[in-house]
């Protein structure tokens, strides 16, 4: 199953056990399931530590392998192949039950040893799913530190009995002791905050006693972790809020035109500068969503202030906002009533469910006909619709859509309507812009990519300038309309919306910000919160 070169690796990876570790495999006479057991002999060869059991037992998905730490009798489950994108989730269970030290702070491993309930997690993914590998990975490290606690892993394409019996139509999609949790991407605080209803309060007070910092940025994105770093390495204190680290590139799939590297991908690109930042002592504060703005003139202590969704107040001498955007929605009806069933935003995540079936995908950009190519590969028919009378794709692109014989593309066409049958999304209307006639389709899926909107509402009251598109006005420097609040990536008005841009001016701007420091005074009124 595994070439030698990934044997290498794991083996090496292995050596990290501290404690036993056994692979409880279920196997049925499917092709998969005889891979998946060549999988568990590969593991269990290259450990003493590793013990492979046959447990033909009905009450386990067939195929699949619970990986157990005897030591603790922790507990999770794969049910599928863990290969592709979730391998790396294979790898850390099997570390974390072996007893491999856990990279997380001491106090959240404490909250969820302290957990009081029983929690059955089942997480259903897809193989080419970017985003589906956190959630299972925060779940999986959860169920190695709280016996209580166990997750399966299920690769909704085996199991789709189960994904038609629960209507799953977005991937990740979390169940806990049978109900619905989630769906979407989530960090492991975003789980916790879930789960331990006192946890934001907790949170709160802890950020309320920090001390004030000379730059915080706000947005773990590309361009927030350019202008971390080069703040950092001026010497002062710097600190990251952010969402979720690493913004909206971590639902990008493929990334080739970074330039030095030929290929990557959005969470590889992410871990790199997270680790990159955390390398210079950054505080970064992930999970965490800014709600208010208060210049350094209109405060108190003449502190720049920022006030967190959880009632926490951060201060600092200067501010870089680095919030990005976001995917923009259609604004039709049965958008939100469908979205989730049917109604998608990431093709990469969600594609592998429409397979055998016929989508949509709204816009004809890069994005939509990239979109439009990845899913015809999956999918029985693609049908792209254009409001524009052109596309706006680049050539290479329009070209390879043209050879593919499932993708059909509707220009001037403006969607009008989602259409669902109550539980899924079964076709959506739209008018021939040329003609003035209402047209339906009928579909399983629906693909949005129709651009970006910047997430600046929370600074709509604040002072700050913004062009009428809501994005941040700044200049040259990166400078804001606000004294001390610099703004730099995708949330401005800077154009070409792009990762290596965003990186340089959020280099720039955090220049520009050092410079305003140097040039100001350190306020004389108390710095800390109370």
């Amino acid at each position: 199953m595994l070439d030698a070169n990934m044997k290498q690796q794991l083996e090496a990876y292995l050596q990290n056990l501290k404690t036993p570790v056994e692979i409880i495999v279920s196997l049925d006479d499917s092709k998969k399931s005889q891979e998946l057991n060549s999988l568990a002999n590969d593991i269990a060869s290259l450990s003493e530590l590793v013990t492979k059991v046959d447990y033909n037992n009905d009450s386990l998905r067939k195929p699949s392998m619970v990986i157990r730490g005897v030591e603790n009798n922790t507990k999770m489950a794969f049910a599928g192949l863990p290969m592709g994108h979730e391998f790396t989730s294979l790898v850390l269970a099997l570390l974390h039950s072996g007893g491999h030290p856990l990279k997380v702070e001491p106090e959240v491993i404490e909250q969820i040893k302290n957990l009081p309930d029983e929690f059955e997690f089942e997480t259903y993914i897809s193989l080419s799913c970017q985003n589906c590998p956190d959630v299972v990975q925060a779940l999986n490290l959860m169920a190695a530190i709280n016996p209580n606690i166990t997750n399966t892993m299920i690769d909704g394409a085996l199991f789709p009995e189960e994904v038609a019996e629960r209507n799953i139509m977005a991937v990740p999609s979390v169940y806990v002791n049978g109900e619905v949790f989630s769906q979407g991407r989530m960090s492991l605080k975003d789980i916790l905050n879930k789960l331990d209803t006192g946890s934001a309060a907790k949170q709160a007070e802890a950020l309320n006693r920090k001390e004030a910092f000379d730059m915080l940025v706000v947005g773990g994105g590309p361009a927030g972790a350019a202008a971390a770093i080069y703040s950092a390495r001026k010497g002062i204190r710097t600190g990251v809020v952010a969402d979720r680290f690493g913004g909206q590139v971590m639902d990008t799939l493929a990334i080739e035109n970074f330039i030095s590297v030929k290929h990557t991908e959005g969470p590889r690109l992410v871990s790199g500068l997270e680790e990159h930042v955390k390398d210079y002592g950054v505080d970064i504060m992930d999970g965490q969503r800014a709600a208010k703005l208060i210049g350094a003139e209109a405060s108190e202590d003449g502190y720049v202030t920022v006030e967190l969704d959880n009632g926490a107040v951060l201060k600092s001498r200067s501010l870089m906002l680095a919030t990005g955007a976001r995917w923009r929605e259609m604004n039709v009806p049965g958008e939100q009533e469908y979205r989730n069933k049917g109604v998608a935003y990431c093709p990469h995540c969600d594609g592998p469910l429409f397979k055998g079936k016929s989508v949509a995908v709204i816009g004809g950009g890069n994005s939509g006909i990239e979109a439009a190519i990845d899913l015809a590969g999956i999918v029985e028919h693609v049908t792209v619709l254009e409001f524009s009378d052109t596309l706006r794709a680049d050539k290479v692109l329009q070209d390879k859509a043209a050879s593919m014989g499932n993708i059909t593309i509707i220009k001037e066409a403006q969607t009008t309507e989602v259409l669902g049958d109550g539980e899924r999304v079964i076709g959506l209307k739209y008018i021939d812009r040329a003609t003035g006639n209402e047209k339906s389709l009928t579909l399983a899926g629906i693909f949005v990519q129709i651009g970006l909107v910047p997430n600046t509402e929370w600074l709509k009251d604040s002072g700050v300038a913004l062009s009428p598109r809501g994005e941040i006005e700044v200049n040259d420097r990166g400078e804001t309309s606000m004294a001390g609040v610099f703004a730099a990536g995708d949330v401005t008005t800077v154009p070409y919306k792009q990762i290596i841009i965003a990186m340089g001016e959020g280099a720039k701007a955090s220049l520009g910000a050092f410079d305003y420091l140097i040039r100001t005074p350190v306020p004389t009124a108390a710095a800390k919160v109370a």
